[in-house]
């Protein structure tokens, strides 16, 4: 083998390692690992990438990781940026900007104080927050919902702000009256209980227990102004505190989202409601196919309901809704499609973390069906026997599948820090990264590469393609962000 044969074989493996990585990290405790080993090993692969590969670095933007990493990515290339060439500084100007409006709005402002925080305020950073501030919908509830942000935003780079926005952050906003309505409802919420009500639910709540309004009783009155993912957040609180008027529309809930709430109801509300959550199920995967299109053909799902599926305080019961959440999407993807619980489970709404994890039984099970594609669900400690599933794929495409008929793929929802990255089952099994079910189709298209079958020039040419559709959906003008 070459140097530079050798030098490529690298590369791809590094990029591989990082971007599964990536796809499951949130720098959030585990049921293994604690949130500082997180946030150490995954910082260790970003200064890595970055200062090795930074190009294929800033294309990873595009690759669908998450946005806890998405986030990061932006402020590693923002923080330094002095040897760039105008092509390569030009992409990474619009990739960024890409990024940041792709960004729930809390981490794109917590992205760009972090590079404040790091002492950068050169022109390029300043165009960066111009055109990201210039995007956004409403900036006038951000400067209420995020104000010592925006404000130390503002401060940093000596940005000019439209109407009264920048008398409201810094001259004093007790002090005034203002003509813009949402300006004027947040000050007179500060005296009158009814303005309250009139204001966004973000917005109101940290008002309301200021002024040690009774919990029922704000919910009751807010109701109208939540938004559908608001009320589904607040399902529980509603439960605890006898407000019925925060009934939800299931039909408008993302999958992920939707599997967390039910492992959350209790077990006799699941069995009252079977009917209604199972359609509800079905209706979000439909949802989400048509976002991101998946046709499969015979598909059989491995699904792990271990106890360690319960997760940890940071991340509750998540690995299992993965679980339960790709359960759903590939029985809506697939043209014949069987599941196999382990421990074994008749009904997947019943579900509750229990036992050690055999994946190897219902993986022989799943086999013996012969379908085209395997999907194991699993946080990949897999202890009963230890090793056990992954002897089985191994035997299996040695002995039985030398063709390679049947395709095995192992999604695993947790980062293990180790590992510097999710744990795998085995040298057999491609492993990919999955922090949302819904992001399975992004997953599944870059098993090829977690298999280590293609090069470094195809992984190159990946990127460069979901750079493309990246950038075309965010619609950016070319002068956008290239500062």
């Amino acid at each position: 083998m070459s140097t530079q044969t050798a030098a490529a074989r690298v590369t791809c493996e590094d990029l591989v390692v990082f971007l599964n990585a990536c796809f499951c990290c949130t720098g959030q405790r585990e049921f293994y690992s604690d949130g500082h080993a997180q946030t150490v090993s995954i910082e260790f692969l970003h200064d890595y990438i970055r200062g090795n590969y930074r190009r294929l670095y800033a294309r990873t933007l595009a690759a669908g990781v998450n946005h806890f990493n998405r986030a990061r990515i932006v402020t590693e290339l923002l923080a330094g940026s002095r040897h760039l060439g105008p092509e390569e500084r030009r992409e990474e100007g619009r990739l960024i900007a890409a990024a940041l409006r792709s960004l729930p709005a809390p981490r794109a402002y917590r992205a760009l104080l972090a590079v404040r925080a790091r002492g950068v305020n050169n022109r390029r950073v300043r165009a960066i927050v111009r055109d990201y501030l210039s995007s956004r919908p409403d900036l006038k509830f951000d400067a209420i919902k995020y104000r010592d942000k925006l404000r130390d935003l503002i401060l940093h780079t000596h940005l000019a702000l439209p109407g009264e926005l920048g008398g409201f952050l810094f001259k004093g906003w007790r002090e005034r009256r203002y003509a813009t309505p949402l300006l004027e409802t947040f000050r007179r919420a500060h005296y009158s209980e009814e303005a309250l009500y009139e204001l966004p639910f973000t917005v109101a709540e940290g008002l309301a227990a200021r002024k040690k309004i009774d919990r029922a009783v704000f919910l009751r009155k807010i109701a109208p102004r939540l938004t559908a993912l608001e009320r589904l957040r607040l399902q529980a609180t509603a439960a605890r505190e006898g407000v019925a008027e925060l009934a939800i529309d299931l039909g408008r809930a993302g999958l992920t989202r939707l599997a967390i709430y039910i492992l959350s109801l209790p077990l006799g509300e699941r069995r009252e409601r079977a009917a209604e959550l199972r359609a509800a199920l079905d209706a979000a995967a439909r949802r989400c196919l048509r976002d991101a299109p998946l046709a499969l053909g015979r598909v059989a799902a491995v699904l792990d309901c271990s106890y360690s599926t319960a997760g940890s305080p940071d991340r509750p019961r998540r690995p299992l809704a993965i679980a339960l959440a790709v359960d759903a999407l590939l029985r809506a993807a697939s043209a014949e499609y069987l599941s196999f619980w382990t421990p074994s489970a008749e009904d997947p709404l019943q579900l509750v973390p229990r036992g050690q994890t055999d994946l190897a039984g219902p993986l022989l099970d799943a086999l013996e069906t012969r379908p085209d594609l395997v999907v194991v669900v699993s946080d990949g400690f897999d202890n009963d026997p230890t090793g056990g599933a992954g002897e089985v794929c191994r035997v299996f495409k040695a002995r039985l599948d030398p063709e390679g008929r049947t395709t095995i793929v192992h999604v695993n929802p947790v980062f293990d820090a180790p590992e510097l990255g999710p744990r795998r089952l085995g040298a057999a099994v491609p492993t990919l990264g999955l922090r949302d079910a819904e992001d399975l189709p992004t997953a599944l298209a870059f098993a090829r590469f977690a298999a280590g079958d293609l090069s470094l020039a195809e992984l190159e040419d990946y990127l460069a393609r979901r750079v493309a559709v990246f950038l075309a959906r965010a619609d950016l003008a070319p002068e956008e962000a290239t500062a």
